[in-house]
């Protein structure tokens, strides 16, 4: 979603406050010093379900829900959560996890593993969002109140499951009171367990979320913390810079590389530059439409000047090799885009078009107020208009690009569908899951690629990594040749180099890119 990419982000139809332009006023807090304030340039919330939400609301619900446990990508290791300690046996196939004692959710209950179960199990009930992370799962069964034991279908890396950014939540199942609990959840309550729980959603205001601590919390309060958290949606840039400068807020996500570089020399600011696992794709679509020609999108692949976008990035973004970043397994050298004007010149004139024969118009849908995308978006389309292409691209809030990509009429679909992409867990499944197996109504996979031998290879990839890594890694390579080079439905662009600017006041951030763009912020203390 554009900025997740898997945004479906309620729009904006709703008008922001103090937004607007980089000229605007800057509006003084009505935060306390004991609140951590985040700049996003996104709405935040779209689903507030654990079961199934799927989107920017991470960047809250991972400081209200928690996972029986957590990925440490600096260490590489998978961390006690909820759960305290774990193992496998049976070849991998069968998985105990010992829980936390005197965790209590913020509806009351006290976790056990009854209700640990229940909430998984409803998880893979509701078969939304990332539910698919639980597929390998054929019981689970609860011994004793501290013991879950999981049975697998096969063989995978529950500990890497159980550690994603989605669907992973252990939560009360019960709503207080009795009632549906989606229907709770949806009026801005929660069941998590976390240090914070939602004090108030403002849905389309600028003030998005508010988090108010949990006392009961078992990580206790000993110490300095922040007490409250506050989500805004900033759409400009340039607004949430003059924000951050004025200690209204706290952290802005990314900015761009010019106020970046400001940043970084500034006393009252610090700033963090992280290697993350989030691209920037350009999907084609290869069910309606001109890009149906596989001549034409291998044309549109050759005509990107995939150096030239590293290098207006000034840093904040790393050539892409395939589909998959370094650091997870399937990551593969050799795939990196190379722009080949001749090769365009040639594959356009051999379907029809490009110079000297018809001119041809391509649609591209792109995310509004995403510098980043911007540039791709020029870049492209002065490179498309010398082969006599023109580029009709569009910037949109992610819920009209999402609404316009899932048209029942294929004919009224973009040609081209500009998105980031990051894995549930640290594992590069969810790119070929979600990005590139046919799936019927349409989800992420806005290729539109229909093919049951690539459907058939993707299935396999659970396990094969699970049971032998060194096949895994081969059949990443294959897929991604087959779809990147020979039905080339897909560019990748580039992985973003995380960069964020925080106020000086702010101690104890660190950057896990296994959760993208989530602050936790317990784990931060305000300076004395």
């Amino acid at each position: 979603m554009t900025w997740r990419i898997r945004s479906l982000a309620l729009a904006a139809a709703v008008a922001v406050t103090v937004t607007g332009c980089s000229g605007g006023a800057v509006r003084k807090t009505a935060s306390t010093s004991s609140a951590f304030v985040y700049s996003f340039n996104l709405n935040v919330v779209t689903d507030w379900d654990p079961a199934t939400s799927y989107s920017n609301e991470i960047i809250a619900m991972q400081n209200v829900y928690e996972s029986l446990t957590r990925y440490n990508t600096e260490s590489k290791k998978v961390e006690p959560r909820l759960a305290t300690k774990w193992a496998s046996s049976d070849g991998g196939k069968k998985w105990t996890f010992t829980l936390r004692e005197g965790v209590k959710f913020h509806t009351g209950t006290a976790l056990t593993s009854s209700v640990a179960k229940a909430a998984i199990e409803r998880t893979m009930k509701m078969k939304g969002g990332a539910a698919y992370i639980w597929e390998p799962v054929k019981t689970i069964e609860t011994p004793d109140p501290q013991t879950l034991v999981f049975e697998l279908k096969y063989a995978a890396p529950l500990d890497l499951v159980s550690s994603s950014g989605y669907a992973s939540y252990i939560y009360d199942t019960k709503a207080p009171g009795g009632g549906d609990l989606k229907d709770y959840v949806a009026k801005g309550h929660d069941t998590g367990s976390g240090p914070y729980t939602v004090a108030s959603w403002n849905k389309g205001q600028e003030a998005e979320v508010r988090l108010g601590q949990f006392k009961d919390y078992w990580g206790g309060w000993k110490g300095s913390h922040y007490t409250s958290v506050e989500f805004r949606n900033t759409p400009q840039v340039t607004t949430a810079w003059q924000q951050l400068q004025a200690g209204d807020v706290s952290y802005v996500h990314r900015l761009n590389p010019q106020l970046f570089a400001q940043a970084k020399g500034m006393k009252s600011l610090k700033t963090a530059s992280v290697p993350s696992f989030q691209n920037l794709m350009a999907f084609f679509n290869t069910e309606a439409g001109p890009l149906k020609d596989v001549k034409l999108r291998k044309a549109v692949q050759a005509a990107i000047d995939y150096n030239g976008l590293v290098s207006t990035l000034k840093g904040s973004g790393t050539a892409a090799s395939g589909v998959v970043p370094t650091g997870l397994t399937g990551a593969t050298p050799g795939l990196a885009g190379r722009q080949d004007t001749a090769a365009a010149t040639r594959l356009l004139n051999e379907a029809g078009y490009g110079p000297g024969k018809k001119s041809l118009t391509l649609d591209l849908t792109y995310a509004q107020g995403d510098d980043d995308q911007q540039k791709f978006v020029t870049l492209l389309s002065s490179a498309l208009k010398g082969l006599n292409v023109k580029l009709q691209a569009k910037p949109m809030q992610w819920d009209a690009q999402w609404d316009r990509a899932k048209s029942k009429d294929a004919a009224k679909r973009q040609d081209v569908f500009v998105m980031y992409w990051y894995p549930d867990y640290p594992d590069a499944y969810s790119w070929f899951l979600n990005l590139f197996r046919s799936a019927d109504p349409v989800n992420f996979n806005l290729t539109y690629l229909d093919d049951s031998a690539v459907d058939g290879e993707i299935d396999k990839l659970p396990e094969l990594t699970a049971t032998n890594r060194s096949a895994a890694e081969a059949s990443y390579a294959s897929l991604q040749r087959k779809l990147l080079v020979d039905q080339a439905v897909a560019a990748p662009l580039f992985v973003q180099q995380y960069q964020r600017a925080y106020s000086a006041d702010v101690d104890g951030y660190t950057d896990d890119p296994a959760y993208p763009n989530v602050v936790f912020a317990h784990e931060l203390s305000p300076a004395a």
